[in-house]
């Protein structure tokens, strides 16, 4: 995507990044994590404010920071630097809750027609799952690293 991003800091398995948010509302800290699943190959991502006393994500605050486009373009970035190293991977994202799995859908969305140069991106739909489409209220995600040509 070509659009602004924050700086990311990671582990070094770079499957945990952190940023962070400038806006109206001050510096945020944002966490995104890719946790492996049992089934192998599918990373679930995990994203949300860092909160300040355990270090883990708050996936259900809302900041409201005034800056929702270049978040989006850093937990891209997160995407495709965690499938630089994991080019295998299955990622599997969705909202904590019915509106934010909105907010995402309108974000890929947006900007889909940038990101299926390097990525797949499916849409699950009543268990099933299907290539992604605009304005269809999706349940989940499913992600993967596109192969170089």
């Amino acid at each position: 995507m070509k659009l602004p991003k924050y700086p990311l800091a990671s582990d070094i398995d770079l499957t945990t990044f952190e940023f962070v948010s400038e806006g109206p509302k001050g510096l945020i800290r944002k966490l995104v994590q890719f946790t492996p699943t049992n089934l192998k190959g599918l990373f679930i991502l995990a994203f949300g404010n860092k909160d300040h006393l355990t270090g883990d994500i708050n996936d259900l605050v809302i900041s409201n920071n005034g800056d929702s486009e270049k978040v989006l373009a850093t937990v891209v970035a997160t995407v495709l630097a965690f499938t630089d190293k994991h080019p295998d991977a299955w990622i599997y994202a969705t909202g904590s809750t019915k509106a934010r799995t909105r907010l995402y859908r309108m974000g890929i969305a947006k900007y889909v027609s940038e990101v299926t140069a390097d990525l797949e991106i499916l849409g699950e739909k009543n268990q099933e799952w299907e290539t992604f489409k605009r304005d269809i209220d999706y349940d989940g995600f499913l992600v993967k690293r596109l192969k170089s040509k």
